[in-house]
């Protein structure tokens, strides 16, 4: 059975599925079978969601859209109020046998959340309760910018107190002038209760992963 990550960020708009799309290709680089599963996504076209078709191509697999993007709505608003504003009930169970025949494929399952970590899904239920339903460790995206700082520690903190499995935290530079770059990423690995699993620079092309990356998910570094 396929191991896995649930994929949520400190915000929207941070790089959550530039970071999923790049330790899918290091997976597959060290030739994992892997697939990129998107259960919710708002700003589609023609209903389909661009980061959703992104991993879909990246997948080893070939998965039907609807596996990969179960629930996608056109407005590209907070998911509560697009699912609200289309008379959706969001199903956890559809989305979870999905998650099942796909880990039943490949070695790594790497599922992304949409927003932030508490965005509301509805009145009762959040991210945070999407990624408990998986029961997968999580991987918290920070997006390196001015801020990065306050919502890196505030989400860690809730994750933590909500007693979910953190695997650890990626910085993507997502400010490519961002000013003290280096400093605010020591004092994140200084005050984070959780390890730092890699770092991407602005647009790069790669993720540079730690020891602790490459111990989850069981890659030899010479």
């Amino acid at each position: 059975m396929a191991q896995g990550c649930f994929i949520t960020g400190t915000d929207t708009d941070i790089g959550k599925t530039y970071v999923t799309l790049s330790i899918m290709q290091v997976l597959k680089q060290k030739g994992y079978q892997v697939a990129g599963l998107k259960p919710i996504a708002t700003g589609c076209v023609q209903g389909k969601n661009n980061d959703a078709l992104a991993l879909q191509k990246q997948s080893s697999v070939n998965l039907p859209y609807h596996f990969v993007n179960p629930y996608g709505f056109q407005a590209a608003i907070a998911p509560n109020i697009a699912i609200e504003q289309a008379g959706v009930m969001i199903n956890f169970s559809e989305i979870l046998d999905n998650y099942e025949i796909v880990q039943q494929q490949v070695d790594y399952v790497l599922v992304e959340g949409i927003g932030g970590w508490l965005v509301p899904l509805n009145q009762r239920q959040s991210v945070a309760d999407l990624a408990f339903a998986f029961n997968l460790p999580v991987i918290l995206v920070v997006g390196m910018r001015l801020g990065c700082l306050n919502h890196a520690l505030l989400s860690s903190c809730c994750m933590l107190q909500q007693q979910v499995s953190v695997l650890g935290w990626i910085a993507n530079q997502i400010d490519p002038q961002m000013l003290a770059l280096v400093e605010n990423i020591k004092t994140l690995k200084r005050q984070l209760p959780i390890p730092l699993l890699g770092i991407i620079g602005y647009q790069a092309n790669t993720l540079q992963y730690t020891e602790e990356f490459a111990k989850y998910f069981d890659i030899y570094i010479p």
